[in-house]
């Protein structure tokens, strides 16, 4: 997925979805390359981590079943 660096302020980034560039979210500037300013296209990927997604369901299971036992 493509993004647009639309807006930099108090230290977070609006970055637009290309190329219709209607939706939109926000991040931490310090999660992004420091040479980005407004205007640069970046490309985003994301990746599942199914053994990380597993372990946390079973912390949260555990969890919540420990709450239930009080």
């Amino acid at each position: 997925m493509k993004v647009t660096v639309d807006k930099i302020e108090a230290k977070k980034a609006r970055l637009l979805i290309r190329p219709e560039e209607k939706e939109s979210f926000t991040i931490a500037t310090n999660k992004l390359p420091e040479s980005i300013s407004e205007g640069s296209i970046l490309e985003v990927k994301f990746e599942l981590k199914e053994t990380e997604t597993k372990a946390a369901k079973k912390r949260v299971s555990n969890l919540l079943d420990k709450l239930k036992n009080k």
